[in-house]
């Protein structure tokens, strides 16, 4: 299995942890703990047999690899801009807020990272499904609700926008940590490809 980009086999992995199937573990059974041929997907695929890896494995390993080797912050990170899972992008939130350093009241920085992992989307006035994802109120994304000292809109767009870089900073950082993970274990095509 080869990944285009490492944001698409972050996103891909991310995805697969959201889909409810049991069979999604089937990776397990090929990993061989100790064993100098078990430690990779590239491995794995090989020692699979007539059964073949299947994306969902290569998803889930891949998901795996990456929770195991990135630092908490890029990971909660990642989960939190990338997940589609409900609970799990709420945790990565949750962990994400006390990590951010701002002269902005505790609840703006709350709201502003909530709002940064979960943006408006567009169309979700029943013109489409959103029973699987994570829908704020319109009014959650009005930074008057966001500062209860009534701080002047210059300084509260100031604390959110170095809020948001802060954020995307630790974004970039952990789509070049798990691109040096992805390429380290083979899944990444080569740029010469």
């Amino acid at each position: 299995m080869i990944y285009t980009s490492t944001l698409a086999a972050v996103v891909s992995a991310l995805a697969a942890e959201a889909i409810d199937n049991t069979s999604k573990q089937a990776w397990q059974k090929l990993y061989r703990p100790g064993y100098a041929d078990g430690g990779s997907l590239e491995c794995l695929m090989r020692s699979s047999g007539e059964r073949g890896i299947t994306r969902m494995d290569a998803d889930c390993w891949v998901y795996a690899r990456l929770h195991s080797q990135l630092i908490p912050r890029h990971w909660n990170s990642l989960m939190a801009r990338f997940s589609t899972h409900k609970v799990k992008k709420v945790e990565a939130i949750g962990k994400l807020v006390p990590l951010i350093a701002s002269p902005a009241p505790g609840l703006f920085v709350q709201k502003a990272v909530t709002a940064w992992a979960i943006p408006p989307m567009k169309g979700v006035e029943g013109k489409r499904s959103t029973r699987d994802l994570i829908v704020l109120p319109a009014g959650w994304y009005d930074m008057n609700n966001w500062d209860e000292t009534a701080s002047p809109e210059r300084t509260r767009r100031h604390w959110r926008s170095l809020i948001v870089k802060t954020l995307e900073d630790m974004v970039g950082e952990a789509l070049k940590e798990a691109e040096q993970i992805l390429r380290a274990e083979g899944v990444l095509q080569s740029e010469a490809a």
